[in-house]
């Protein structure tokens, strides 16, 4: 198994991320890992990660009975991407605007990051509602301009939403010695400031999947499935292929991002893999305590050279994370980051953070005491799409099938409204009632559009 495409299946033994490593007390990690699959089921939820998990839950609010969904995970429980992120829930106040709207045009462009905003919400307000233990924290973020060139990028960005009509409202603006004191850097040329949070992506997921099991939802581990075939007795029925046998259902939703590509194969020009990285640090004194940093950060050199920081607020590790095409890396890791292996780290990337780091926060200390410093680094995979934005609905010539994926490493900022719309859709909702960007719909022209790769250069 594995490979380095949309259309393989996850590595057999991945790393453990951060986050993995601290939940492996999970009960259902390893749920039905060698149990057959029931040969009938009424809908089957391809992947155990956060979208999988919330399509379920939502499902089942819906009225759906646990006992009619199955998810099947072709690893441990969520094992993908959600597990392996850098903790963000943060999203995009205004700097991906005039992209958007290059490809989808102004109006979808403000929908956009509207919903972004929104998932921010609807996180807080799901974690309060159920007492999600997932050490989520609402806070601010720093987007930090480390050059003068992306500061006249970021001013340029927030001008041209603003005149179309976006809500500026809740963006602060820093600059020269005032951006070098808020934020803390001392090479700060600029910084924005919005809301945002943060949290244990594998708690918040694993809570979710412990919520519908407990509902009758059954999981099945190290289960993926590998095709899927018209089923003989009924054109209105789908028969799922696993190495534990073959299950007969009427509806199918597929969540499993990256590896999309598996048993939808027209997408594979529209679903990119894409290897992640991040890192887990012990502060050094100078960032523990009442130094540990309240905000999340966002430390950009240009759009495709930055770094991403949380401190958590319990043990207060911090996770540094790093862009996917960082322009200083040898052409070898940057050519390598379009694969599906997230069985180890790159030491390249791990060393270039962790310089930059010391550069940013000189006051880190590159001499840090034993147990201080470096903890852990990981990889995950991530899912491009060429027009930057999800994939969510039904797939029109696969009647029964739906989809909820291509989250271009944002999913945390994304998931809690694309997950909820998906499952409307399968309840047999109007695509108006998922309150989404009509640019996130799965159809046929938007398929064919992006897999002839006739969209404008954004960046």
């Amino acid at each position: 198994m594995g490979g380095d495409s949309s259309n393989s299946l996850p590595r057999e033994s991945p790393c453990l991320s951060y986050w993995q490593r601290t939940t492996r007390a999970f009960p259902h990690l390893f749920a039905n890992q060698n149990n057959p699959v029931p040969a009938r089921i009424k809908s089957v939820v391809l992947g155990s990660g956060l979208s999988g998990s919330l399509t379920t839950f939502e499902l089942l609010e819906a009225g759906v009975k646990g006992e009619d969904v199955i998810i099947l995970e072709a690893r441990e429980a969520a094992s993908g991407a959600s597990s392996r992120n850098a903790g963000h829930v943060r999203p995009d106040a205004f700097r991906g605007y005039s992209a958007y709207a290059k490809v989808h045009g102004p109006e979808q462009a403000l929908k956009i990051i509207a919903n972004e905003r929104l998932v921010l919400e609807k996180v807080d307000e799901f974690v309060k509602k159920h007492d999600v233990q997932c050490d989520f924290n609402l806070t601010s973020t720093f987007d930090v301009c480390m050059t003068e060139e992306f500061a006249k990028y970021e001013a340029e960005s927030l001008k041209a939403y603003e005149l179309a009509g976006g809500d500026i409202s809740h963006i602060k603006f820093y600059e020269g010695e005032e951006a070098k004191e808020k934020t803390g850097i001392p090479d700060a040329v600029a910084a924005y400031e919005w809301p945002a949070g943060s949290s244990h992506p594998a708690k918040l997921t694993q809570f979710l999947l412990q919520s519908v099991m407990e509902r009758g939802v059954q999981l099945f581990t190290f289960c993926p499935a590998t095709a899927i075939t018209t089923n003989q007795s009924s054109l209105h029925l789908w028969d799922v292929h696993t190495p534990r046998g073959i299950m007969t259902a009427e509806k199918i939703i597929h969540c499993t991002n990256a590896q999309a590509a598996l048993l939808l194969p027209q997408l594979e020009s529209c679903v990119t893999p894409n290897r992640a990285q991040a890192h887990s640090l012990v502060p050094s004194p100078a960032f523990a305590a009442t130094n540990a940093l309240q905000s999340t950060y966002s430390l950009r050199y240009s759009l495709y050279h930055f770094y991403s920081l949380i401190q958590r607020q319990g043990d207060g590790t911090i996770i540094l994370g790093v862009s996917r095409s960082n322009p200083t890396l040898s052409s070898e890791t940057l050519e390598g980051r379009f694969s599906t292996d997230d069985s180890h780290y790159n030491q390249e990337i791990a060393d270039d953070a962790l310089r930059s780091f010391h550069q940013i926060f000189p006051t880190f200390s590159s001499s840090d005491a034993h147990g201080e410093g470096l903890d852990h680094s990981w990889t995950g995979i991530i899912a491009m799409t060429p027009d930057w934005v999800p994939l969510v609905g039904g797939i029109e010539t696969l009647p029964g099938q739906y989809i909820c994926a291509g989250f271009n490493g944002h999913g945390m900022a994304r998931i809690f409204t694309c997950a909820p719309g998906v499952a409307k859709l399968v309840m047999g909702h109007d695509w108006s009632t998922t309150g989404l960007p009509e640019c996130f719909q799965f159809t046929p022209m938007r398929i064919s559009q992006l897999s002839e790769g006739n969209l404008p250069f954004i960046w």
